[in-house]
């Protein structure tokens, strides 16, 4: 009896631990399928390509000029950096840094493919904030979404590419949704130049304020863009350092810098006239806006260095929201200081004939000036704050070559190549005083903003 016991109990022991074997082994066998491939396994081809468009896009998009474009931007960056991060193990979503955004989950035990999460975000970001563009460009955006989704279903599951194509299209309608309750930055690019916006004449001191200038006369572009959310910076950021006393004294600060610009303009030599017209992208339908200008150069360090999706979602996030930021606290601060074009202060001041060196090549239209009060510069904000996140991402003392108007015949667009990117953002701010349309104080503060906007950014919690 005792020996029937004993061998039924040791029967019992085998199949248990067989149980267990077997259940462990299953286990392992579901351990391995639900470890699905994370965003830095796959290349940048679907970024890249959507941003190669983006810059095409820009050049021809009606009114989404500087700094409609670069909000434009932070959002589509933030939209797809949002709905790639679950599969970044190292990175965190930033919905918490921002009340009110609600950005859908996943589902942890199912797959999702990245590469289709992303271009379906990029595809539905694109056709909610361009629906004015030209057909050709909006053909060009569903074949380049239908591109990577043929691809990629002889790849991945149609389970697996549905799943991953509706969710990228819910985190860019969440966005976009936020970017809705902006009420002064969600499309602005409808009445850029609204007509309740009146220049004042002059200053609490009685200085002469920036107006309109010759020879077009072109009203205000983005008046009340200060108000706009930011992305990163805080509100005491915004306004700019004051700029030199206004003065027609030839003895002053402020004069001295006129005649600088003044100097500069009518003794250009080739490598000054290079510099001007090649930073310039002053012109709708003549090239992209300087934001974008950015965007072309980030463009060739990816292909270039050929990052993974995880790493060129994060930079274009960074880059678009940097940007945006930039082109907030500059305007911001062109409408509290106005200060005028030197255009205006040389021609009444120092010699009436005075013309700069902006002219469009399509329209011949000569001696053009951007259509807002001068300081602090724009052009200097965005290269400033784009050289601080590609320094992040690529590194520094990053030798490059700037290709982005390479065989352009119109005017000098020959490659120029540079040390590092801060060098090239440098160069970019204070190619506007050969051009003839700023001070030098206006460049100097316009890349501090710049650099205040991409620290901001930077601080955010990008990391776990």
């Amino acid at each position: 009896m005792k020996s029937l016991v004993f061998h039924r109990m040791i029967w019992f022991c085998l199949a248990l631990s067989s149980l267990l074997f077997v259940t462990s082994c299953t286990n392992d066998i579901n351990d391995t399928t639900t470890e699905f491939k994370n965003a830095s396994e796959y290349n940048a081809d679907v970024p890249y390509e959507w941003y190669e468009l983006l810059t095409e896009i820009d050049r021809f998009s009606p009114n989404y000029r500087p700094p409609a474009a670069s909000r434009m931007m932070g959002y589509v960056g933030l939209a797809v950096y949002e709905a790639v991060v679950p599969g970044m193990p190292q990175n965190k979503s930033l919905q918490s840094e921002y009340f009110g955004l609600e950005i859908p989950k996943i589902d942890k035990e199912k797959e999702y493919h990245w590469p289709t999460v992303a271009n379906s975000a990029y595809a539905e970001m694109f056709r909610k904030f361009y629906p004015h563009i030209k057909t050709e460009h909006l053909l060009k955006i569903e074949r380049l979404e239908k591109k990577f989704l043929d691809y990629f279903s002889s790849e991945v599951s149609n389970e697996t590419i549905n799943r991953s194509k509706y969710f990228g299209v819910a985190v860019a309608e969440a966005v976009f949704a936020f970017s809705a309750t902006d009420v002064y930055g969600h499309e602005a690019y409808k009445n850029p130049r609204p007509s309740s916006y009146i220049p004042p004449v002059t200053g609490p001191a009685g200085e002469k304020l920036w107006q309109p200038t010759w020879p077009d006369y072109t009203p205000a572009l983005h008046p009340y863009w200060g108000k706009v959310r930011t992305f990163a910076m805080k509100d005491t950021d915004l306004r700019a350092k004051a700029p030199l006393g206004y003065s027609e004294d030839p003895n002053s600060k402020f004069y001295q810098q006129a005649l600088e610009t003044k100097v500069w303009v009518d003794n250009l030599n080739y490598e000054d006239k290079w510099i001007a017209e090649f930073w310039s992208d002053d012109f709708f339908e003549v090239t992209f806006e300087p934001a974008c200008r950015q965007i072309a150069i980030a463009n060739q360090m990816v292909a270039e260095d050929k990052i993974s999706l995880a790493t060129a979602v994060e930079l274009y996030a960074k880059l678009g929201m940097a940007m945006a930021d930039a082109s907030i606290a500059i305007w911001n601060s062109k409408y509290i200081y106005n200060v005028r074009r030197p255009i205006e202060f040389i021609r009444e001041n120092i010699d009436p004939n005075w013309k700069t060196a902006l002219h469009n090549p399509y329209s011949n239209v000569q001696s053009l000036t951007p259509e807002f009060p001068a300081y602090p510069s724009g052009h200097s904000g965005f290269g400033g704050s784009a050289s601080i996140i590609l320094t992040d991402i690529f590194g520094n003392n990053r030798y490059f070559t700037d290709n982005c108007h390479k065989n352009r015949f119109e005017f000098l667009g020959v490659p120029r190549s540079y040390t590092s990117f801060i060098e090239a953002g440098v160069e970019n701010a204070y190619s506007r005083l050969p051009l003839g349309v700023h001070y030098r104080m206006d460049c100097e503060e316009g890349l501090r903003l710049g650099y205040l906007a991409a620290n901001r950014v930077l601080q955010k919690p990008w990391k776990k």
